[in-house]
């Protein structure tokens, strides 16, 4: 039964070499080659072996974009001055470019901003207080996981005092 066994998974191979000496294999027999026997090459179905935690990796899943290399606020600049303004334009740059489905959400001071967030990677804050603050963004899947968080940037708002007589909301 053993042999009956081996036979079926060898196979006969014959090697030969031409005038100009180059190696030759064939499973047909050829004059002056030389006769051997090769074990079959092993094959097996997908569902044939089980799956193993310890097998080899998944391959990577084609549809799934790349990750995000960076992001960054482009626009304020990190500890810019601004004075006398009345709203804050705030301009994210994501390396590669914002997909479709992510969102950018910012954050002013450690606070999350309402109605923060855009499909696009620009915003206009309204309502801009005096004083010092940090901006931050987050770009997130649709799934709400972080893709990517820019560092802080600090900015500066300098604005008139009320009280100051050369304030023309004085009069």
């Amino acid at each position: 039964m053993s042999l009956v066994c081996s036979l079926a998974v060898a196979a006969t191979v014959y090697k030969w070499v031409d005038e100009h000496g180059v190696v030759h294999y064939s499973d047909q027999p050829h004059p002056n080659a030389q006769k051997m026997s090769v074990q079959a090459a092993q094959t097996y179905k997908a569902g044939d072996m089980p799956a193993t935690p310890g097998g080899p990796p998944a391959p990577p899943d084609l549809a799934s974009p790349p990750p995000y290399q960076g992001c960054a606020i482009a626009q304020p600049a990190d500890d810019q001055t601004l004075t006398n303004v009345d709203s804050l334009t705030v301009i994210v740059r994501t390396d590669p470019a914002l997909r479709s489905g992510d969102q950018i959400f910012l954050v002013l001071d450690g606070q999350p901003l309402n109605g923060g967030a855009a499909t696009g990677s620009q915003f206009t804050l309204t309502s801009v207080e005096r004083g010092t603050h940090t901006l931050q963004a987050l770009v997130r899947d649709s799934d709400g996981g972080i893709m990517c968080q820019t560092p802080g940037v600090t900015y500066h708002v300098h604005q008139p005092s009320v009280l100051n007589k050369a304030n023309p909301l004085h009069h």
